[in-house]
């Protein structure tokens, strides 16, 4: 009896044993499956957010492209612009009355000033700067001083529109400077037809 009473005793003890060891590597197990949940689980939503970002790089990156493309057309014209006006004061100045040389000399120098300043920005963007005709078709004839007048104001209208899409197209420090020309074409176009000139919209560019 006694000898019987030790091996159910001793046989109690290793099933308990036994049943603490499988609740043991049972519980081990279920940590290691939610370890191994979690995991997944962190590297799914990693892989999202990593999916995200891209895309929203992508989107700002297609966005900058735009930005530059319509910015260096702008930049471009204004340049083609500016390599008019230069060679339309060139015939200004040849043909205007003295009272009003200076001042066509004065622009002459201006305008070729924003000319190389255009033709840096240019290059800043990335592009070969447009080059300056031989020679540009004129608006009309200029046989006089009266005429020359005239078309000092029509270079100072030209620049000016194409100046307003600069401002339009423009961001940060350029977009500044097209809204100073874009305020200089217009006081120059008013000064030569010795009057105003109405000019909306240029508070809401700027």
């Amino acid at each position: 009896m006694v000898r019987k009473a030790r091996l159910a005793r001793e046989d109690h003890k290793a099933r308990a044993v036994r049943k603490d060891r499988e609740d043991r590597e049972d519980r081990e197990a279920r940590v290691v499956r939610e370890t191994d949940e979690a995991r997944v689980a962190r590297e799914v939503r990693e892989a999202r957010e990593a999916r995200e970002a891209r895309e929203v790089r992508v989107v700002r990156e297609m966005q900058e492209i735009q930005e530059v493309g319509m910015s260096l057309e702008a930049t471009q014209a204004a340049l083609r612009a500016e390599h008019a006006a230069v060679y339309g004061y060139g015939v200004v100045g040849g043909r205007v009355g003295d009272d009003r040389r200076s001042e066509a000399r004065e622009a002459f120098e201006a305008h070729r000033a924003r000319r190389d300043d255009l033709f840096r920005a240019v290059r800043d963007l990335g592009a070969e700067p447009a080059a300056a005709e031989a020679a540009y078709a004129l608006p009309f004839e200029v046989p006089d001083g009266a005429a020359a007048v005239r078309l000092a104001a029509e270079l100072e209208d030209r620049l000016a529109g194409v100046y307003a899409d600069l401002v339009r197209a423009g961001e940060g420090e350029r977009r500044r400077a097209a809204a100073d020309a874009l305020r200089d074409a217009a006081v120059r176009a008013a000064r030569w037809r010795d009057g105003g000139v109405a000019f909306p919209g240029l508070a809401e560019m700027t």
